[in-house]
């Protein structure tokens, strides 16, 4: 079965795992029937900063505005399968904890908790304080995964897009493709 996946954007720093994926699911668009992006204003600009670039715009995927509510997902019959949240603000995991569906991202994650889909957030804050902690209990309870935004080393990565590609196999794993990537044998 060929997923249907939401990709959604927000503000917190680390563009680079948003880069990372889109180009990945690029890569493996045989496995996918359809990938939706919707990005925070806050989203576009920390790109642009953080990587030096405005390539956010180029993928070969549908682009959603953040208000529009008529975006396919903003709806449970359209069977989009997966939410990924890279990287969730702690701000758009708190109002996905509250049920408060103010933008498209926040009614496309609620839409994929009430439907009991997968939604993956890779948090990217620290520390966490109470508030963060409390949230992500409430989104794992709801059926939810946070993926926090923390790269593994004994794949012993040597830049700093390899290091983050680490988080990215790992959300690829949890979306469920199939994708090749270093794996832990032991030592």
């Amino acid at each position: 079965m060929k997923r249907k996946i939401v990709v959604a954007v927000t503000g917190a720093s680390g563009s680079i795992y948003a880069k990372l994926l889109l180009d990945k699911l690029q890569q493996l668009q045989s496995q996918i029937a359809e990938v939706g992006i919707v990005m925070s204003d806050n989203a576009k600009q920390v790109w642009e900063f953080e990587l030096d670039d405005a390539t956010h715009g180029n993928y070969p995927f549908k682009y959603y505005a953040k208000k529009d509510f008529m975006a396919p997902f903003a709806s449970g019959s359209a069977k989009f399968d997966t939410m990924v949240v890279v990287p969730c603000s702690m701000g758009t995991m708190g109002r996905i904890a509250s049920g408060v569906s103010d933008d498209l991202i926040t009614r496309a994650a609620d839409v994929i908790l009430k439907e009991r889909r997968k939604l993956i957030l890779v948090a990217r804050d620290t520390p966490l304080n109470l508030i963060h902690i409390r949230n992500m209990a409430t989104v794992t309870e709801a059926g939810g995964i946070i993926c926090p935004a923390i790269p593994s080393y004994y794949s012993k990565p040597q830049t700093i897009e390899e290091l983050a590609m680490t988080v990215v196999n790992r959300v690829i794993d949890l979306i469920g493709l199939e994708n090749d990537s270093y794996r832990w044998e032991g030592i």
